[in-house]
């Protein structure tokens, strides 16, 4: 079989390359600890876009760190009551997609809350504001602020956990049966949702991004969504001096760094053939979740549609 990565059998031995920053587990509670106290505000408005006959449909906006108004789409089933529920995260620059594709989870008894990430393709607020570069994209948004704090992927993350519980508080939902899944960025924002929110019962992430940034450069393949990495480096380290610290930097929003947080079971998906997350990126995160986890790997494919991938992820769920 071709090879981009390591062989398997590496892969899951493989430990990671980018560096963890010395106080990253104080730099996360700080951030838990501002999270908690900001009030979230939550508010459901019943949408125009869709009426099923079956399930009801909300625009539901809540209050993030920094008071960004942030977006999502929820549903639950009509009469609701006692419901396990599904959180979805979006790939990178997009938006949490239509209500239609939504309503499968709704008709098996589950509600879903899909986020729109901040400053990306959906209706949520980035509120954000950073010395430094903010060129081409948002792992970089706050990297040359001395703050790193300003780290634009510590708010998004910090939202997923304020989704989980908004959503965990409302009274149609069992707050012990919720799971999340996504792809690629998606995948990512799964992985540091169950780290950063421990009642996460299940997650899914699919080939997740966000994960060991310096072994993506090492590997020549920051490019297609890792691109501003070299951007970045072009226009504002060209002699590479600043590496080191670049990439230590990085390490606060790593989620291989994240992961050992992690307290619920793991399903991931992995193509050996993903030149946009390479495999070895993903299983720096996987080898570090401490908690039951599996990983389905598919050898041909790579960041693409999965074939059963979406039925594997619903019977898993199903177990909620």
């Amino acid at each position: 079989m071709p090879l981009i990565d390591k062989p398997l059998k590496e892969l899951y031995e493989y430990q990671g390359r980018n560096p963890r920053p010395a106080d990253f587990d104080q730099y996360w509670e700080d951030a838990l600890s501002e999270l908690a106290a900001t009030d979230p505000r939550p508010e459901l408005l019943p949408t125009r876009a869709i009426s099923p006959k079956n399930a009801e449909a909300f625009d539901l906006w809540f209050t993030g760190v920094g008071g960004a108004r942030i977006y999502a789409k929820y549903l639950r089933p009509i009469k609701a009551k006692a419901c396990p529920a599904i959180l979805n995260f979006h790939g990178y620059s997009g938006n949490s997609g239509g209500w239609f594709e939504k309503l499968s989870w709704t008709s098996e008894g589950f509600c879903i809350a899909a986020l729109d990430c901040r400053g990306q393709g959906g209706r949520s607020e980035d509120v954000g504001s950073v010395k430094g570069a903010t060129l081409r994209g948002h792992i970089i948004r706050g990297l040359a602020d001395p703050d790193p704090h300003k780290l634009l992927f510590r708010s998004n993350f910090l939202d997923t956990v304020q989704l989980a519980r908004v959503v965990m508080s409302f009274p149609e939902v069992d707050a012990e049966r919720v799971g999340a899944t996504g792809g690629s960025q998606g995948g990512g924002l799964t992985l540091a949702c169950a780290a950063l929110e421990p009642r996460i019962r299940r997650a899914a992430p699919v080939f997740p991004f966000l994960c060991d940034y310096q072994r993506v450069w090492e590997m020549d393949q920051a490019k297609d969504a890792y691109d501003e990495l070299r951007a970045y480096f072009r226009s504002f380290d060209p002699m590479h001096s600043d590496e080191e610290a670049i990439f230590t930097k990085l390490g606060y929003i790593d989620c291989q760094n994240l992961a050992p947080r992690t307290k619920g079971e793991i399903l991931m998906f992995t193509g050996l053939m993903d030149t946009v997350c390479p495999p070895s990126t993903q299983f720096a995160a996987y080898n570090k979740i401490p908690s039951k986890k599996e990983v389905v790997i598919y050898p041909d494919f790579g960041h693409e549609s999965l074939p059963e991938s979406g039925e594997k992820i619903f019977e898993f769920m199903q177990k909620l």
